[in-house]
């Protein structure tokens, strides 16, 4: 394989990768739409879309794998490859969240609304921001940005610890809403895991650019090649 058809795989696959996250963020924002509308079709069509996701997800490995065997690059390019392997596999996991909350939705749907004490949309806007940004980070090789995303984490931990104690309390004060508070307790968790993702989607960017491993607050100078 020539340089040239080489660069022209690596952008094949970087478009790959960028179709599946369009994929992983739609369900997401399916998810929340079925939250806020109490939408059973809504749901429905996270869990259709569920298998190709999951599709997407091998077909995006298989070709990074191929191109590893077939070239095995170099510095910038295999932590490139590499980085998208691992991306591909925390949006997947994007897509897994959304199937967890519209399941919680469809047992709240069963049940006459309640007015919980949490703003399930406004999570679901700063998570989807962080995961957009990650993105953006990786389309552009920012490696500053993706630092941004990192630091942005800790607002969405935030918001998750206030969910669980105004849920809690709820819960105790209002039994009848309690199955309801339970599951937008289970939503609020799954927003800050996707927000857990895009944070692990700003360090793989980090480790492609700079070759720095800033996992559990490690390189937190950025410093690398």
């Amino acid at each position: 394989m020539t340089r040239i058809r080489f660069h022209q795989e690596l952008e094949e696959l970087k478009h790959r990768i960028l179709a599946m996250a369009g994929m992983a963020e739609q369900a997401v924002d399916l998810a929340v739409e079925a939250y806020t509308e109490r939408d059973l079709g809504l749901c429905q069509r996270v869990l259709t879309n569920e298998a190709a996701i999951n599709r997407a997800e091998r077909e995006v490995d298989e070709f990074a794998i191929d191109l590893l065997a077939m070239q095995q690059p170099m510095a910038i390019d295999l932590r490139f490859i590499l980085a998208v392997i691992k991306i591909n596999a925390d949006l997947e996991r994007v897509g897994d969240q959304a199937v967890n909350i519209v399941q919680r939705v469809m047992n709240m749907i069963e049940l006459a609304p309640a007015e919980l004490p949490v703003d399930i949309p406004a999570m679901a806007a700063r998570a989807r921001a962080m995961v957009r940004d990650a993105l953006r980070a990786f389309i552009e090789g920012d490696p500053e940005l993706a630092r941004h995303v990192l630091v942005a984490d800790d607002e969405i931990d935030r918001m998750n610890k206030e969910a669980f104690a105004a849920l809690s309390a709820c819960m105790q004060s209002k039994p009848d809403w309690a199955a309801q508070a339970l599951d937008a307790l289970s939503i609020a968790r799954n927003l800050e895991r996707v927000a857990d993702h895009a944070t692990n989607i700003a360090e793989d960017v980090i480790f492609w650019i700079r070759g720095a491993d800033v996992r559990h607050g490690a390189g937190q100078s950025l410093a690398g090649s």
